[in-house]
């Protein structure tokens, strides 16, 4: 038996104040993702049977390419973010979480890079 009060027993065990930002931060990607996920669609099927040559006419275009780096930036974003949730909601194992959350943020940022370097290569007419 201890003579703590309930809430004594609680306090610290509250919010670490990151959630908000965080939920924000999920949210905006999300609504981002909408008209790039609709460009994106319509400008792939436009160019259905286009060769090889006519996607990367297409993507020399600088709004097209900026359109396709936000797209990106946007989905690794938004997909580290929601990993993230599951690794804090699902992983018991403090350790195994953390370690979880380190590796998707850098799988995340790695693969955006590359992306982002790739888009940016064909835009500019080098090897792709």
């Amino acid at each position: 038996m201890t003579l703590r009060t309930p809430l004594s027993r609680a306090r610290g065990l509250g919010s670490a104040h990151e959630g908000a930002h965080h939920w924000w931060q999920q949210r905006v990607t999300a609504v981002a993702m909408i008209p790039l996920v609709f460009w994106f669609v319509a400008s792939l099927a436009s160019h259905v049977g286009a060769d090889h040559a006519a996607m990367r006419g297409w993507l020399s275009s600088p709004l097209n390419a900026t359109l396709l780096i936000a797209l990106l930036v946007a989905v690794f974003h938004h997909a580290q973010l929601g990993l993230q949730v599951v690794f804090e909601d699902y992983v018991h194992c403090n350790a195994a979480k953390v370690a979880g959350i380190i590796v998707t943020k850098l799988l995340a940022v790695l693969f955006g890079i590359f992306s982002v370097v790739s888009v940016l290569m064909i835009a500019m007419g080098g090897r792709g």
